[in-house]
């Protein structure tokens, strides 16, 4: 029997690089890490109210009845998934896709465009993100959209429009999930980042959350490089780690311990040794306004 539709959240979530963890592992292993990945997520979605609509091979696919519960869940599924042990120097992680919206059910299994655009979100989705669309976003309590970082517009196959995407940020929600919130041990040490700019120095402990950098006055590292963003970029403290996120239009160029520079846009990077920051441009373009940065601890 098919239902009128009905607006539910479809979750899909796969394991990032779960091939190659046959080729490290060995087939028995691998296939073991595996299961106990897909198992912590259909846990998830019982303790959530959802309810498991099928598992294909690496990836499982979920409904709950509100678009909080899906989000909810989405960021219990990485934080326990990111607490798992490595297994042969390999760590498990996770790609979500969220969508809330109309879907038709029929024999315990849902259809329709928002199944599909979930399932565009879990493709857009890095290893440890969760991927939703504005849409899905507008329908969460403000609570839950402070937690949002928009990321880009994508195609979806049947939309004559691109569709905005954002990412939920799970790492630091205690109105997102309590559950991972609860389970979150917090800082594992006591590392620090420390910066140059010019003639000042700053260095972000365990004690502060975030910091933003732009060519804006509010922002909290003033970057007066005109190829920079008003809001380029934010630091963030995700446990022992310090990630910068570019929001830029024209990226962020870094450098690594000496090694060749690289570009991000609408990316992410996790800190590590030394290294310098340019805003718009490669460093030799305009080194003025760098920012050297070296983690300590």
């Amino acid at each position: 029997m098919q239902n009128v539709p009905g607006n539910l959240a479809i979750l899909f979530a796969d394991i990032s690089g779960s091939t190659s963890l046959y080729e490290k592992l060995g087939d028995a292993r691998a296939l073991e890490c595996i299961g106990l990945c897909l198992n912590i997520m259909r846990e998830v979605t019982v303790e959530h109210g959802g309810r498991v609509v099928k598992t294909i091979g690496d990836e499982v696919m979920c409904v709950f009845p509100t678009v909080s519960a899906g989000a909810k869940a989405a960021a219990d599924m990485q934080s326990r998934v990111s607490m798992q042990e490595p297994t042969g120097g390999q760590r498990l992680a996770i790609r979500v896709g969220l969508q809330y919206g109309p879907v038709l059910e029929q024999a315990d299994d849902v259809f329709g465009d928002s199944v599909n655009v979930a399932a565009r979100m879990a493709s857009e989705a890095k290893a440890g993100q969760i991927v939703t669309t504005r849409d899905s976003v507008d329908a969460m309590p403000p609570s839950m959209r402070a937690l949002i970082r928009n990321l880009d517009t994508v195609s979806v196959k049947g939309k004559e429009e691109d569709i905005a995407i954002c990412e939920i940020i799970w790492q630091h929600g205690e109105e997102l999930t309590s559950l991972a919130t609860r389970m979150d041990p917090g800082p594992t040490s006591q590392t620090r980042l420390r910066l140059r700019h010019g003639e000042r120095e700053i260095v972000f402990g365990p004690e502060q959350k975030q910091m933003t950098l732009g060519r804006d006055a509010s922002n909290d590292l003033v970057i007066a490089d005109r190829k920079a963003s008003r809001q380029h970029a934010r630091i963030e403290r995700r446990r022992d780690k310090y990630v910068l996120i570019d929001q830029s239009s024209n990226g962020t160029h870094l450098t690594l311990n000496g090694q060749p520079e690289f570009r991000i846009r609408r990316e992410e990077f996790i800190f590590q040794g030394r290294g310098s920051i340019s805003f718009g441009h490669p460093y030799e373009s305009d080194p003025a306004e760098v920012v050297i940065f070296e983690v300590e601890g």
